[in-house]
């Protein structure tokens, strides 16, 4: 067989940056309404409050192939807070609980991700709320990925973390002090 140097430089390169072109950032679909980062809490010890934030943007670095490289950004705007009762939201808002009005944004900046193996990862990151930053840990797995119907491609992903909220200087939440969060991402590639 004849040494070819042009087809072996191809493919070199080839493997070279194939791990690169699986790796890609992803903006998180809010404009389509394809993405929530939702919450729930018990009420009295009665029943269980669900409610969402609104608003909120970011991006996520994404490759299937090596997930302990990916990470995910998110701002979150706490006024856009809406648990479908207009007077509790109004009492959430307020400086006793979210304080909305000194602290307008929360924010996620992940720090690592740790692959399980087993379909699921941990997203471990600094969340800002209240204006204090403390470390979570969100168990997330990747739902699907693949083409769109408008010609992009997107990755999809869930994610559960329990927040403390004394860890935020809230001190008289609820008898449990703990909030439920629920994040379901889209996000369209770049």
């Amino acid at each position: 067989m004849r040494y070819d140097k042009t087809r072996r430089a191809a493919l070199i390169t080839t493997f070279l940056f194939a791990g690169l072109a699986n790796g890609a950032t992803y903006v998180i679909d809010t404009e389509g309404g394809h993405a929530f980062v939702n919450f729930k809490f018990r009420h009295l010890g009665y029943s269980i409050l669900t409610g969402t934030f609104e608003k909120f943007e970011g991006e996520f670095e994404w490759d299937p192939d090596q997930i302990a490289a990916s990470s995910v950004e998110i701002d979150i705007q706490t006024p856009s807070l809406n648990s479908y009762h207009a007077e509790r939201d109004k009492h959430i808002r307020d400086e006793k609980y979210l304080d909305t009005g000194r602290f307008p944004q929360a924010r996620f900046q992940s720090t690592r991700v740790e692959d399980l193996g087993n379909g699921t990862m941990i997203i471990y990151g600094a969340l800002t709320l209240r204006g204090v930053t403390r470390e979570i840990a969100i168990e997330a797995r990747p739902i699907g990925a693949g083409n769109d119907p408008w010609g992009g491609y997107r990755a999809g992903f869930e994610g559960y973390v329990t927040i403390d909220m004394r860890d935020f200087g809230v001190d008289s939440f609820l008898p449990l002090h703990t909030i439920d969060m629920e994040l379901f991402i889209e996000g369209i590639r770049q």
